[in-house]
């Protein structure tokens, strides 16, 4: 892991792991406990059995701890000489099992040390992988209308479910291995150091070629990964639209083409992850080979010194020392294992970032201003006032200078052909977009000057895709209204000529209705639409083509729903069929972005101009 892609997860640890340092406390507490019971265990069993054994018969006395020797020597010392009084007080087969017994003691408390910093990671991973996914959600649910129309759907879905899980796989699955390695690794080179600082020394000088190599290996990881997961998110966009397009495709007998579609970036994926799944599975190989050649050439160097006059360190000592090396391998391999898995998780990251990071245009004011007397006095109604607009992605403008005034409880209607910008005028309201130049005035106060919360709440929304949730027809309803009570939902649904058809349902008001209200009609979706208008009861209203898809009599009984919703309210129509906004206190006529006639239905069409062509081409 080379120190852009660590330097990268320690960002990662210190946007997402501070709140669980409290674990990362703990796990590093029980690290350091199961790494001195190793060590000390291993080092204490040495001495016993060469005694045991016969192999020393030195007669061993006591040293006071605070001797001229050195801590080192008087360490061994004192082991020996309590090795002895045990052999002479038990004998050498009481000793052997009491030795057995301590060894058993000290790996059952070293073990559960590991267990324990293995247990309290488990919240941190689960927490950092909920956290991250939480916060992706409410992200996209905060960021305007315009990300989500430049995003693919089936690529949001794949960084909050593939890239988080690849996150949670790789990155937070190496934070144990990232805590607990480094502390075995420390202790076991301090104890290395203390038997052998020739040796230490000599090792010191190897293993950086470890390092080095499984680096060279791993380097690509991180952009292989990003294209796999690129792929992924290609699967998953394929797929959500063949979901979404089952009927189209099933008509045109496109099956065939569009499983040619699905099979071609299948295999695309697969290829990919076949080529990050070879690179990662060699980290285990290759630092086993690696492991060995510097197990066999330490094992090489050590035994030219032992077979020296003057060897620094004896036979025994030289066994406890490829004990502890052999030892401190294993860890080695386990960072390397973290090299190859963190880049990958961070490939991930990188794509989720996308979404973290984007910028939200949107702003709230600083100092907003409270509009709780709308509809009270002097109240002007909605202008817009020298409006332009233009998308991020395309300087071009789509509404260009446009100036609009709707009176409190007026109906304005706005026709054009498709492209035209009404739908685009409407969505500058609430702010779902930001007018690019001008302003939109409601009671006077600009509506950036307020809370986007207290602008949205002024408005409701009848469109002509009536989005209903998987959930109850009383839920649907009661969506934006959630202390609302079923006296009020059953009043809201006889209002939008809703209550008799939803009574005929299986469970009434808590039958429910499907994926996207998929058991129910276009006209009775819209009806439900028009019910949770009606209850949210706001004093502007924006109906958009709220009767174009619908039938004869579904538009009959949508529209007298309809009516009952405007009385009073100050409404902006949408429309299509011009039939519905003959009675509009004002139509105004949009052409690519600018108004260019406006008028009551009699005046336009006695102008002769471009309301007049289209209400002849729906005569026809």
């Amino acid at each position: 892991m080379n120190n852009s892609s660590f330097s990268a997860f320690l960002h990662v640890l210190r946007r997402f792991a501070l709140p669980y340092k409290g674990y990362i406390t703990g796990a590093v507490a029980a690290n350091l406990f199961s790494a001195v019971l190793n060590v000390f265990s291993f080092m204490s069993i040495m001495p016993m059995l060469q005694m045991l054994f016969g192999m020393d018969t030195t007669a061993y006395h006591f040293m006071p701890w605070d001797g001229p020797e050195g801590i080192k020597d008087i360490a061994i010392n004192n082991l020996y000489y309590y090795t002895t009084l045990l052999i002479g007080r038990f004998g050498r087969e009481t000793a052997l099992l009491l030795i057995g017994l301590f060894l058993v003691v000290t790996t059952f408390l070293k073990t559960f040390c590991y267990f324990m910093s293995s247990a309290v990671m488990v919240p941190l991973r689960t927490g950092i992988v909920r956290d991250i996914r939480i916060m992706v959600y409410d992200k996209v649910l905060h960021l305007p209308l315009a990300f989500v129309n430049d995003e693919r759907k089936g690529d949001i879905i794949a960084r909050m479910s593939g890239d988080v899980t690849e996150v949670e796989n790789s990155i937070t699955s190496s934070l144990d291995m990232l805590i607990k390695n480094p502390i075995l690794i420390i202790f076991y080179f301090a104890t290395l150091i203390f038997i052998s600082w020739q040796l230490t020394l000599f090792t010191l000088l190897v293993i950086p070629v470890l390092g080095w190599i499984m680096g060279a290996i791993g380097r690509r990881l991180k952009a292989d990964s990003l294209y796999a997961q690129s792929k992924w998110s290609e699967t998953m966009s394929q797929l959500d639209e063949m979901l979404g397009g089952l009927r189209i495709i099933k008509a045109f007998i496109a099956e065939d083409k569009m499983l040619d579609r699905f099979c071609r970036v299948s295999n695309e994926f697969r290829d990919a992850t076949n080529r990050v799944a070879i690179r990662q599975s060699s980290a285990h190989p290759v630092s086993e080979f690696l492991g060995t050649c510097i197990i066999v050439i330490v094992l090489w160097f050590g035994g030219t010194l032992i077979f020296s006059d003057q060897s620094p360190i004896d036979a025994p000592t030289f066994i406890f020392y490829m004990v502890i090396l052999y030892s401190v391998i294993n860890p080695l391999k386990d960072l390397s294992k973290a090299s190859y898995a963190i880049p990958k998780g961070l490939a991930s990251m990188e794509r989720i970032d996308k979404i973290l990071d984007a910028e939200n245009p949107i702003k709230e004011p600083e100092k907003p201003v409270s509009l709780s007397n709308l509809g009270e006095g002097a109240f002007h109604g909605i202008e817009y006032h020298d409006v332009h607009f233009s998308y991020s992605n395309n300087p071009q403008e789509v509404i260009h200078g446009v100036d609009l005034i709707v009176p409190k409880g007026q109906t304005i209607a706005l026709v054009g052909q498709s492209g035209s910008g009404k739908s685009t005028l409407v969505d500058l309201l609430p702010r779902y977009h930001d007018v690019t130049g001008g302003e939109i005035l409601i009671d006077g106060i600009n509506v950036k000057d307020l809370r986007l919360h207290d602008l949205r709440s002024l408005i409701g929304n009848v469109n002509q895709e009536a989005i209903l949730f998987n959930d109850t027809f009383f839920n649907n309803i009661a969506f934006g209204v959630p202390e609302a009570t079923m006296e009020q939902v059953v009043e809201a649904a006889k209002i939008a000529n809703a209550h008799d058809f939803i009574l005929q349902s299986e469970h009434g008001y808590d039958t429910y209705v499907g994926d996207r209200g998929c058991r129910l009609s276009g006209g009775q979706r819209q009806r439900i639409s028009i019910a949770r208008a009606i209850l949210k009861n706001p004093p502007i209203l924006i109906l958009d083509e709220a009767t174009s898809a619908l039938d004869t009599e579904s538009e009959r009984l949508v529209q007298e729903a309809l009516e009952r919703l405007m009385k009073s309210r100050t409404t902006i129509a949408i429309a299509h069929r011009l039939s519905t906004i003959k009675n509009a206190d004002l139509i105004c006529v949009l052409h690519e972005g600018r108004i260019v006639e406006r008028g009551t239905h009699e005046e336009l069409l006695s102008i002769n101009g471009y309301y007049k062509h289209l209400n002849d081409m729906q005569q026809l």
